[in-house]
Formats: C-alpha cells, structure tokens, sequence
C-alpha cells in the first residue's frame, strides 16, 4: 500500500470558499509541521480549486459535481486510507477554526489512546470566547448532545463540530461508512454505536472571514432532521469492525 512521509493528513472540504481557502492553506502550511494537506473541492461554482492548487502546498481533489460535505469528507478518508495515514485531521475552509489548536488535537489522540477527537466550543475556556453561534444553534446543540446521551451513551458536549481528528481505525471504517446527509452527528453516533473511542478537547471559534455559509438557516427544520437522521443511524445493525478489512497495520 501505498504510503506518504507524514503520518497526518488534514483534509479540508470546500463548496465556495474562495475567499478563505488560501488564508486557511498557509496558515496551516506555515504553523504545522509534518502534515499533509487535502483540499476537496465540492464543485465549487467560484475559483476555490483554481486556488487551492496555486498554493502550491496543498493536494487538492476536484469533484465534477457538488455531492455534498459528507461525500467530501469521505473522500478525504479514501485518500487517507489508501496512503496508509496514521491520523486525519477534519478542518473546515471557511476560516472559522484556529490553526493553532491543531497540534492540542494530535496531542489528545496521541496520549489518550482513543480512536476520535473533537474540538469543542462548549467546554472548558472556549466557551467563554468571544465569538458566538445563534442562540437557536447552541440550543440545537444541547438537544443532540442529550439524545447522543441517549443512544449511545456517551457525552459529545459539541457532536456538530467540524473539527476533529481520527485514528488509523476510524480512517479504514469511515473510508466505507461515512453518513452522507448530517455527517457531523450522524458519525458520532454510528462511531459510537460500533463501539469507537471517543474524547473531547476545548477549541475556540472565529467569525467567518468572508463568503456564505452553505448550511441551512432553517434552523428548526434541519434540527429536526438532524435528530431523525440521529435515530435511523442508531436503529441500523452494527457493523463488523473486526474483519481483515478494517485490521490496523
């Protein structure tokens, strides 16, 4: 199999982040250090491809047609699986996550010995930073970390955030098993479901730099279909995590 120098690959996925994605490149190009970067372009309709590649530090994977954030990530996890990376990194392109915490992330899932790590905006000093989600999202937020309580217990204070890493492990099983629709949530709960590790580390947030935020502001439809998304996950057989397929090497 195939096999890249450094053992950490963060993946970006992208739908219309031109304004962001260089600034998002180099500042992880500049602060982290044996790292791989992948940009997936979700057909982007601006420059975002065109510029990613400009940079010159980033590998960058362009879809023919927009498929989604899920397809996006999942790809990403393909690329990782195939290159046999040790950990992939999940780092959103709009230049609402703070590079620096880059490194707290590799340093939790190093140490503590688990299979995820998720930033979170809700514990620790990081919720007292001075950037703010809605009040109807953080709302949303406690529903799903209670119903995550719920159906797999165990307690993801922020199961929406877009800033994570994943184990070897985690990598060969979401390669095949990614959730396409709400990815975020929906992967904690069928990693949890099929008996993954999890632990959380305090992350801070930025305002966006610039563009269009390309998730739904209808706040209490997509909550809905986020919880129903979460129970049809959690309703599905577990998956055999124990054939050669997903052996760690």
């Amino acid at each position: 199999m195939a096999e890249r120098k450094n053992k950490t690959l963060i993946i970006i996925p992208a739908y219309n982040e031109a304004w962001n994605i260089v600034n998002v490149i180099f500042e992880i190009h500049e602060q982290i250090r044996n790292c791989d970067i992948l940009v997936v372009n979700d057909a982007s309709t601006d420059s975002t491809g065109n510029l990613a590649e400009k940079t010159g530090v980033a590998e960058v994977l362009n879809f023919p047609y927009n498929l989604g954030i899920g397809a996006a990530v999942q790809a990403g996890f393909k690329y990782a699986n195939i290159y046999n990376y040790k950990y992939a990194l999940q780092f959103d392109g709009d230049g609402q996550h703070l590079t620096s915490h880059i490194p707290m992330l590799i340093n939790e899932i190093e140490t503590q010995k688990c299979d995820v790590v998720v930033g979170s905006r809700f514990i620790g000093e990081s919720s007292k930073f001075d950037f703010k989600s809605t009040f109807l999202r953080r709302i949303g937020i406690r529903i799903f970390t209670f119903i995550t309580i719920l159906l797999i217990q165990k307690r993801i204070t922020d199961c929406t955030s877009g800033f994570r890493i994943y184990n070897r492990k985690a990598i060969k099983f979401l390669a095949k098993h990614y959730p396409a629709d709400y990815p975020e949530p929906e992967a904690i709960i069928l990693l949890g479901k099929n008996g993954f590790t999890f632990a959380e580390v305090p992350t801070k947030m930025r305002a966006r730099q610039g563009g269009v935020s390309s998730i739904s502001q209808k706040g209490f439809f997509y909550m809905i279909k986020v919880l129903l998304s979460m129970f049809m996950t959690v309703t599905r057989p577990k998956i055999k995590i124990n054939e050669p397929e997903f052996a760690v090497r």
